[in-house]
C-alpha cells in the first residue's frame, strides 16, 4: 500500500474530502511532493508557522536540546533551562503583571488551564465567550466556542457559558458578579477575521475591572507577530488578566501556554494542590524551539515587516469577484460572494501550488496567514496565481 492508501486506511478522518496532499519536505514557506510538487504555503499550517517551515535556527535549538535530554518528568517539578529560559522570554515580552508561565502542548489543552484558573480564583462558575468564538476542541473549549453546529453533538457540555456578540458594547452588560472570566479572542479568527475597535476593547476591560471578572485573551492564532506586534492586545491598549497562546509559538513544535500574574497563578498550588498538571506540558525540545522563534521573531525583525507585506497582499488581490479583504497584519480573510465562488478557486490554487483555506464560521472567505517570512516577490507570486485560479473559474 503507498502512503495515501495507508492514511485513508489507519489514520482517523476529520472529513470525507482530506486535501490529500502528500509532504515530503518543507522549508521556508513551501511544501515540496514526493514528484516534484511545489505549494506555496499560505495558510502557515493553520497559523503555526510563523518564522517558516524548518527555520535553521529553529533546527538548531531542536538538534542542541536532543543532545541534553527529551522527557524527564512532569511539569512544574524538575528546573529543566528550556522551559526556564522559554518562560522568562515570553514574560519579556509581555507587560509587567504578565510574569507566571503554565506550560502545555496545545492551545486547547492552554484554554482548558486558563478556565480551570478563572474559576479556582474567582470562586465563580460562569464563563462568557463570543458568537462565532473558536477555542479548541475539548470539552472545555468546546464549551465556550460560539457555533453550535460543532457543539450540539456533544451535549451536554460544561454549564454556565453564554455568549456576547464580539464587538458589541451593548453585550458587555451580560458581565456581573458571577462571571468567573470573559474568554475572547483578540482578533476573531475562525468567524473570518474580524477586528473590534479600541474603544470596546477598553469598555470591556473596564468591565471586567468593575465586576472583578477576569479577562482571559485568546492569541492562540494571533499572537507571536501575526498581527504586526508580538501580542495583538498591544493593539488596543489593555493588560488581560491571563493571555493564551500555541500555534505560531513552536516553530512547528507542539507547545502552549497560558500566562497570569504569579499570585493568580499561586492558586493551583494549595485546595488541592497539583491543581492543575499536565505530563508533557513545556517538552524540552518544544520549549527549546519556541524560544528560537522568539528570538527570530526580534532578531530578523519580522514583526516589523507584517504591515508592509499585509499592504502589498491588499494592493494586488484586487478582482471584482473579492467582495472585501479583511486584516490584522498577515491575518487575512479575502470575501467573496459564496462559498460556491470560493471552493473551486482554493482548489485551482491548490492545483497551480497556493494553499489557501476557508474559516470555519465563514466560508465565504479565503483564509491567508502566510509565513511571516514570505518575501515580497513570493507575495507577487502568490497574489498572480490567486488571481489566475479567480479568472480561472469564472
Amino acid at each position: 500500500m503507498n502512503h495515501r492508501q495507508l492514511f485513508l486506511s489507519h489514520l482517523a478522518q476529520t472529513t470525507d474530502f482530506p486535501l490529500l496532499i502528500e509532504v515530503e519536505k518543507a522549508e521556508g514557506i513551501y511544501l515540496y511532493g514526493p514528484n516534484g510538487e511545489k505549494y506555496m504555503d499560505l495558510i502557515s499550517g493553520i497559523g503555526v508557522s510563523n518564522v517558516g517551515h524548518r527555520h535553521p535556527k529553529v533546527l538548531e535549538a531542536i538538534r542542541n536540546q536532543l543532545d541534553h535530554y527529551l522527557h524527564l518528568m512532569v511539569y512544574g517539578e524538575y528546573v529543566q533551562s528550556p522551559q526556564t529560559l522559554l518562560a522568562k522570554a515570553l514574560c519579556d515580552t509581555l507587560p509587567e503583571k504578565l510574569d507566571n508561565v503554565y506550560l502545555v502542548n496545545s492551545g486547547s489543552e492552554a484554554i482548558e488551564g486558563a478556565l480551570k484558573l478563572a474559576k479556582r480564583y474567582t470562586g465563580r462558575a460562569d464563563i462568557i465567550s463570543c458568537v462565532n468564538a473558536y477555542h479548541g476542541s475539548s470539552q472545555g473549549a468546546l464549551s465556550i466556542g460560539g457555533n453550535e453546529i460543532f457543539k450540539r453533538a456533544y451535549r451536554p457540555l460544561v454549564p454556565g457559558v453564554s455568549h456576547i456578540v464580539y464587538g458589541s458594547f451593548s453585550d458587555l452588560e451580560k458581565i456581573n458578579e458571577r462571571t468567573a472570566a470573559v474568554v475572547i479572542e483578540t482578533i476573531q479568527g475562525e468567524a473570518g477575521i474580524r477586528v473590534a475597535c479600541k474603544e470596546y476593547f477598553q469598555a470591556l476591560r473596564s468591565k471586567c475591572n468593575e465586576t472583578g471578572t477576569l479577562l482571559i485573551l485568546d492569541e492562540i492564532q494571533a499572537g507571536f507577530g501575526r498581527t504586526g506586534k508580538f501580542w495583538a492586545f498591544e493593539h488596543f491598549e489593555i493588560v488581560p488578566d491571563v493571555v493564551v497562546c500555541a500555534k505560531g509559538m513552536g516553530g512547528g513544535m507542539p507547545i502552549g501556554a497560558f500566562i497570569a500574574n504569579k499570585d493568580l497563578m499561586g492558586v493551583f498550588k494549595n485546595n488541592p494542590l497539583l491543581g492543575h498538571i499536565t505530563t508533557f506540558g513545556g517538552h524540552p525540545v518544544s520549549a527549546a524551539a519556541s524560544l528560537a522563534t522568539i528570538q527570530i521573531l526580534q532578531k530578523e525583525e519580522l514583526i516589523n515587516q507584517v504591515e508592509q507585506k499585509a499592504n502589498l497582499f491588499r494592493e494586488l488581490l484586487v478582482h471584482p469577484k473579492i467582495k472585501a479583504i479583511r486584516n490584522k497584519g498577515l491575518m487575512m480573510a479575502v470575501e467573496f460572494e459564496s462559498f460556491e465562488v470560493l471552493k473551486p478557486i482554493i482548489d485551482r490554487a491548490i492545483e497551480l501550488g497556493v494553499i489557501t483555506d476557508w474559516f470555519l464560521f465563514c466560508d465565504d472567505s479565503m483564509r491567508i496567514a502566510p509565513p511571516l517570512t514570505i518575501t515580497l516577490d513570493e507575495i507577487r507570486t502568490a497574489c498572480k496565481l490567486i488571481l489566475q485560479a479567480i479568472e480561472e473559474n469564472k
